[in-house]
């Protein structure tokens, strides 16, 4: 297995060509960070 620079120290990181790691973290340009999730618009608008 190829060592990634990306990997968050666990050493598990699998990471995909988006950046993506299959924990859940992506990779911001800097670091690995879990992604800030909007709710969906029809959510919001909801009474």
């Amino acid at each position: 297995m190829q060592d990634d620079e990306r990997c968050c120290g666990t050493g598990t990181c699998i990471i995909d060509a988006q950046g993506a790691c299959w924990c859940g973290q992506v990779w911001d340009g800097e670091k690995m960070c879990i992604p800030v999730q909007t709710p969906p618009l029809a959510d919001a608008e909801s009474p």
